[in-house]
């Protein structure tokens, strides 16, 4: 169910990589979904009870034997009840990922920020150095042409904290970015009623691990990873096991040098800006290291990484102002994506989409002091992504603290047409544009690089 999604669709590939006929369906078909029926997924629109109970792709298919569903769907739905009532298996996607993770050699991607890109990043480094990942994205990796690959190495996939049964896996090598308060306070299925749950969670997580690799440089990671049975770190700390030092950053990136327990392992680069993504490629370079691959093939395949979809994704120019398209959503990932973008030495210019009104409710403050250094800030109305309005709660609230603490460059700019004119009336080649966002935010990159759709 719920095929198109960014998780479940790369569920599909693997199965179906793996021998097994693989149906879904979805509310509306996608460009997603299309490609997935090229690849030999059949995917019917809409929702339907015959979906699962009547052969709906087909009388040689027949009925389903197993129908895999997000915690997120009402246990109402018609298409699980009628699997109820047939007797057929429903497993939640959280469990289906599980075996995957117990099927053999695994790394899994936990933490607030930073899953997609470091779950790619990994892939990516374990592929250059030879040792044939299998990888479970939740953007599109470019190398891979899709969200998920198939090899006969270790399985790599990111682990998402907003399905709370997430916390009763494990894996052979939890890799643990950063833990905050996303998702957290709401009775919806993807929040957890606290922070102190959600960490707990993370924590049990680690626990049913064989080893955790930790960044050394958010501060709260160890006191999480006392259960471990074996803890290693990463970051820029004086005392991680692989640490990042002699950081050179320039416009397209960083480079650096990678130590494992004082003993050089060699030079890297990340072609992303941002500190946080020197951190993910350490991250990456770790793991490819506890897994035997070669140091320098894995670094050359980093520095040649350009990013998943949506996270820091070049999506072209106008007028020679650089474009760029990121899903930070909550004030770490703004702040990181802000500090990214003055990295560049141009003038920053954010479009910036509010996303959920109970997430504004509760960093609506944050929010605006980590768009505080941006040059010009653009905001559009808050992305309720299926959530019903909260009195009070609306994105001017952002701005006007921006404006109260003396920003001059924030703009209310509800109507988007207004937006892209703006833009295309004033950006310059000194400019880089970042739309931002968990929402449809990354269409008005597309209009304003004169991309189609």
């Amino acid at each position: 169910m719920g095929v198109g999604g960014i998780g479940m669709s790369a569920f599909a590939r693997l199965l179906r990589a793996r021998g097994h006929f693989v149906s879904g369906c979805d509310e509306a078909e996608t460009e997603l979904t299309a490609q997935l029926q090229q690849e030999g997924v059949a995917v019917a629109s809409g929702h339907s009870a015959e979906h699962v109970t009547l052969g709906a792709f087909g009388p040689q298919f027949g009925p389903v034997d197993v129908l895999v569903a997000s915690e997120a769907v009402p246990k109402t739905h018609p298409e699980l009840a009628a699997a109820r009532s047939a007797g057929i298996e429903v497993r939640p996607r959280m469990a289906l990922l599980g075996e995957l993770l117990r099927a053999g050699p695994s790394v899994g991607v936990i933490g607030t920020h930073g899953k997609t890109t470091t779950t790619s990043m990994i892939a990516v480094a374990m592929q250059g150095a030879g040792l044939d990942p299998s990888a479970f994205v939740g953007g599109l990796v470019p190398e891979f042409g899709s969200n998920a690959r198939v090899g006969e190495g270790p399985f790599v996939a990111e682990v998402d904290e907003s399905d709370r049964a997430f916390a009763e896996l494990g894996c052979e090598t939890a890799v643990f970015t950063n833990a905050e308060d996303d998702h957290v306070g709401g009775d919806q299925a993807t929040y957890w009623n606290t922070v102190e749950e959600q960490h707990a969670g993370f924590a049990r997580f680690v626990a049913g691990s064989d080893r955790v690799l930790l960044c050394a440089d958010w501060p709260g990671l160890e006191d999480l990873c006392v259960g471990a049975r074996e803890r290693l770190s990463y970051g820029q700390a004086q005392d991680a096991d692989y640490r990042a030092h002699d950081l050179r950053p320039d416009a397209e990136g960083t480079a650096f040098t990678v130590a494992f327990r004082g003993e050089v392992l060699g030079e890297a680069r990340v072609s992303l800006p941002g500190i946080h993504n020197v951190l993910n490629a350490l991250a990456a370079l770790a793991v490819t290291h506890l897994y035997g691959g070669e140091f320098a093939r894995a670094a050359a395949a980093l520095a040649a990484f350009r990013g998943p979809g949506r996270r820091w994704q070049r999506v072209g120019e106008l007028n020679g102002a650089l474009i760029v398209d990121d899903y930070a959503h909550n004030a770490t990932k703004v702040a990181a994506a802000v500090q990214a973008a003055h990295q560049t030495g141009r003038r920053v210019r954010v479009v910036f989409q509010p996303h959920r009104y109970l997430r504004t409710q509760q960093s609506w403050p944050r929010l605006a002091d980590a768009l505080m250094a941006a040059d010009e800030v653009l905001l559009l109305d808050i992305a309720a992504a299926s959530e019903p309005p909260i009195e009070g709660i609306h994105a001017t609230l952002i701005s006007e603290r921006m404006s109260a603490q003396g920003h001059a460059g924030v703009h209310y700019l509800p109507d988007r047409a207004e937006v892209v004119r703006r833009l295309r009336e004033t950006a310059q080649d000194s400019d880089i544009i970042v739309t931002m966002g968990a929402g449809d935010v990354w269409k008005l990159s597309r209009e304003l690089a004169g991309e189609a759709g």
